[in-house]
């Protein structure tokens, strides 16, 4: 349904040539305009002419890439769905909106009708022709609008249905929108608690880092004090041999006296 909705905006857009493009567009990544053209049996110009009266309503959008070693820009480019749909529901609305004024004015005004040329006139006109047919001159007869106000009521359930389809197609692609978005902010806060996490270890780790630098640091200055504040030991003064004499000497004469 949805694939018949969008054939249906792209014919009303380009014409019946754009048809074919629904098939070939992807509503999630961009597709090569060369195979678009390629493929639709179009030139590249044709094609792009097609793409850009679409473009002019948001229907599609595009990215461009220049080939580096031929130096021209390629345009890829992708269906915008939800924008499809919101167009076609506006369009819809627009046209019953017509419809109920048509209706209206069938119930509440006059019509005159040529039978012979199949000529319609409002009152007014036809009260500016005296009522006759300024084509033949054949004498104005009153329309009843009954069968005309069937046709537009038919006419207007018609669209009813048809944007009760695009209502649910609109609900359809907003819940995909909305899942996909969900699964966005899923990983988007997966890879923000990641980095909040990798930011931590970090800092913990920077941390543990210094305690040990620290640790290892007043090591030092303990081994450092224990080196300074060790006994020096006491080595007994070594006596020379003249000193030793004299003192030998000494003690002779003292036995002498």
């Amino acid at each position: 349904m949805l694939e018949k909705l969008l054939k249906e905006i792209m014919v009303s857009i380009a014409g019946k040539q754009a048809e074919e493009i629904v098939n070939l567009l992807d509503g999630k990544k961009y597709v090569n305009e060369f195979i678009i053209a390629k493929k639709l049996n179009l030139t590249i110009n044709q094609t792009r002419n097609i793409l850009y009266k679409i473009s002019d309503h948001g229907l599609v959008s595009f990215i461009r890439k220049k080939d580096k070693r031929k130096g021209w820009y390629t345009y890829f480019w992708k269906i915008e769905i939800m924008k499809c749909l919101e167009f076609l529901k506006t369009s819809l609305i627009k046209k019953m909106e017509q419809i109920h004024y048509q209706i209206k004015s069938r119930e509440t005004k006059e019509f005159y009708v040529c039978e012979r040329c199949h000529i319609e006139f409002t009152e007014e006109n036809a009260l500016l022709h005296n009522f006759t047919c300024p084509e033949c001159g054949n004498l104005l007869s009153r329309k009843d609008n009954t069968g005309v106000i069937r046709e537009y009521n038919r006419e207007l359930e018609k669209l009813r249905r048809e944007l009760e389809l695009v209502d649910g197609e609109l609900d359809k692609e907003k819940e995909k929108l909305g899942k996909t978005k969900a699964r966005e902010m899923k990983k988007e806060e997966n890879l923000k608690k990641e980095t909040r996490k990798k930011a931590a270890d970090d800092r913990k780790k920077a941390k543990e880092k210094e305690a040990k630098k620290e640790k290892k640091e007043a090591k030092v200055k303990i081994s450092k004090k224990k080196t300074n504040s060790r006994p020096r030991l006491f080595v007994p003064h070594l006596t020379s041999a003249k000193s030793l004499t004299k003192k030998k000497e000494s003690k002779k004469k003292t036995k002498k006296r």
